[in-house]
């Protein structure tokens, strides 16, 4: 279904062979097809295959108008022109998407032929297990922030308890003889105390996800141009062709994530008294990354009417067909992990008969390993899990026990006054 959604449409002008003449109509673009249809009588006059297209270039017509000649397969030559915004972001945006989809073509090539049950559900727990390790990547750096919020906390104790001392001396009286002794203490505490401060770096890029090519603009589609989008578990970065970074949104830093299409979306930073920073990108492997968003910022992402068609399709029919197979092949796994008498009888038989057509030993061997590494994974961040919940504990008293230190040495401060 997401195949056929129209990522993006551009007026232009397409030159009819047969009648010598330029067209004026729209040029839409999915993620497989490339058409045009005239404006005049709504007539679809290239339906365009982009697995089907040889050669895209920038050339000019008659030596003065700027256009983009498509070649195809059988040597048929399509011209288009009078493009808007630009011809330049016409052409990254065509270009982007057909290039992934070569590039995407010898695998899936490869693998549609004969897919049996046993490919079918092992490239789903496949996919199931990049999902989980994506998100033990996320959970793992939320750890590591939860941990240099402790270390934050327990440097403000040590700062309360130099604040503690400092006021004792302000109330003592001055003939008491043990001042000096308390104005020494702070002093020999505070490299100790600097020391620990950790470095804001050490969190800094750790813990790629993902890294995909995009299609890139900032203030107007005038200047879209290619370029790279990666996805840490501390944040998002947009980099050009040549991989300069051109900004990086740390995970806090993100207000929100419009998902306008399937295959493009807008990231925004909000400032007060200047103008907000804003991203919008598009790319042929948008939905991947979209995937992992929704678990990263679950709060902040927003899908828009386009992407909620979308959506819905994904859930819809993908979850029922991943639903048959589990429900088809779980017998399979029961049969693969656990050989052994464990169905009953009329089951039983007619689930070794798929096994013997479906499932051969290598793909039975490849489904144990990946049902080890998807326990593993899952004993790993139950075990992560646990270990946030006691830590969120000690934050909770940490900060209780903070502020009721800053208010009772604000209370004495008054006193002072």
């Amino acid at each position: 279904m997401n195949r056929d959604i129209c990522i993006h449409t551009w007026p232009c002008s397409y030159y009819l062979e047969p009648e010598k003449r330029w067209i004026p109509g729209k040029l839409s673009l999915t993620s497989t097809l490339l058409k045009f249809l005239a404006d005049k009588n709504g007539e679809l006059l290239v339906s365009l295959p982009l697995s089907s297209i040889s050669e895209i270039k920038k050339e000019s017509s008659h030596l003065i108008f700027s256009s983009i000649t498509i070649l195809e397969k059988e040597h048929l030559k399509h011209w288009f022109s009078s493009f808007q915004p630009s011809r330049n972001v016409v052409f990254n945006i065509i270009e982007h998407f057909w290039r992934e989809l070569l590039l995407s073509q010898p695998g899936a090539q490869a693998s549609s032929p004969q897919m049996t049950k046993g490919k079918e559900l092992t490239g789903l727990m496949a996919s199931s297990q990049k999902r989980l390790e994506d998100t033990a990547k996320v959970l793992h750096h939320q750890g590591e922030q939860f941990d240099n919020i402790m270390k934050g906390l327990d440097k403000i104790e040590s700062d309360m308890d130099v604040a503690d001392r400092l006021l004792t001396e302000l109330e003592a009286p001055s003939w008491w003889p043990f001042s000096t002794k308390l104005w020494k203490s702070p002093s020999e505490t505070k490299p100790k105390e600097s020391a620990s401060v950790p470095s804001p770096e050490a969190v800094g890029k750790s813990g790629v996800i993902i890294k995909i090519p995009a299609i890139i603009s900032q203030s107007t589609e005038l200047h879209a141009k290619p370029g790279k989008f990666t996805v840490f578990v501390s944040g998002l970065e947009i980099s050009d062709s040549n991989s300069q970074l051109l900004h990086r949104f740390e995970r806090e830093d993100v207000d929100d994530i419009k998902v306008h299409t399937p295959y493009e979306i807008s990231i925004r930073q909000r400032f007060i008294g200047k103008p907000d920073t804003a991203y919008r990108l598009l790319s042929a492997k948008m939905p991947e990354i979209i995937q992992i968003l929704e678990v990263q910022f679950s709060k902040k992402i927003e899908f828009l009417e386009d992407a909620m068609v979308f959506q819905s399709t994904r859930d819809s029919p993908q979850a029922e067909k991943g639903t048959s197979i589990w429900r088809a092949a779980s017998g399979l796994i029961e049969s693969v992990v656990h050989p052994g008498p464990s169905l009953r009888s009329g089951e039983s038989s007619q689930i070794q008969l798929q096994m013997n057509q479906q499932v051969s030993e290598e793909e039975a061997q490849e489904l144990r390993q990946i049902l080890k590494k998807l326990k593993s994974i899952a004993l790993d961040t139950e075990t992560e899990l646990e270990r946030q919940d006691e830590v969120l504990d000690g934050l909770t008293s940490s900060v209780d026990r903070a502020t009721l230190t800053i208010d009772k040495q604000n209370r004495r401060m008054k006193k002072l006054m």
